[in-house]
């Protein structure tokens, strides 16, 4: 394999995009790909908006995981790909736009499901689950959702009762039993990723 790749899953604002921030700190960015499982939503064109809201976007079949499988595949097998946008305001995929991922030495993947396809995680070289306090997660998802994605307090409050918890409880914090590493982001994880880092050039520098 050219390539190896890296999931970062975990629950919903748990910090996942801080941990592969500061693996990007410490990675060469030009050999490092991001891919964000977010945009693999499944198109809803044919969908109402009223209907694309009562969508449970943190259960398993709200992703398209067979085309989230076959891109990462030709990642990894030096192909470039175009990776979907999806559209947050909008609850769709946005239409004929997407994201040209070129082939690199390191791919990262991150999402809230990104350990639950067997196919997607077989693939994975480092396989990352971020925990963090379902409190402060709420909080955090609040901030985001009303400031970065335009939705109201209430809106958010609802869909996290309805939704998000219990399939956060059913689908996501399952998965981490199949994480290599668990790093719990109520505190410092620099040795977390110290080790992380060195796993990572191990398996470059044999790969060479």
């Amino acid at each position: 394999m050219d390539s190896i790749l890296i999931i970062v899953a975990g629950g919903s604002a748990s910090g996942k995009s801080t941990v592969v921030k500061h693996l990007m700190d410490k990675l060469d960015t030009k050999e490092v790909g991001i891919i964000c499982m977010d945009n693999y939503y499944k198109d809803q064109t044919e969908l109402s908006m009223e209907e694309r809201m009562k969508t449970n976007y943190d259960h398993p079949d709200s992703f398209d995981l067979n085309l989230l499988y076959i891109q990462l595949k030709e990642l990894l097998n030096g192909k470039s790909i175009n990776e979907p946008v999806y559209d947050f305001v909008y609850h769709n995929r946005k239409e004929n736009e997407y994201i040209m991922i070129e082939p690199k030495k390191v791919i990262i993947l991150e999402g809230i499901l990104a350990l639950y396809s067997k196919k997607i995680r077989d693939l994975a070289n480092i396989k990352i689950y971020v925990e963090c306090d379902d409190d402060l997660r709420f909080i955090r998802r609040l901030e985001r959702d009303t400031i970065e994605r335009g939705r109201t307090a209430k809106f958010v409050i609802k869909q996290y009762l309805d939704t998000v918890k219990p399939s956060h409880e059913a689908y996501v914090n399952p998965t981490k039993r199949y994480a290599n590493i668990i790093i719990p982001n109520d505190h410092s994880h620099e040795v977390a990723l110290d080790l992380i880092l060195s796993r990572i050039n191990e398996i470059i520098r044999s790969d060479k």
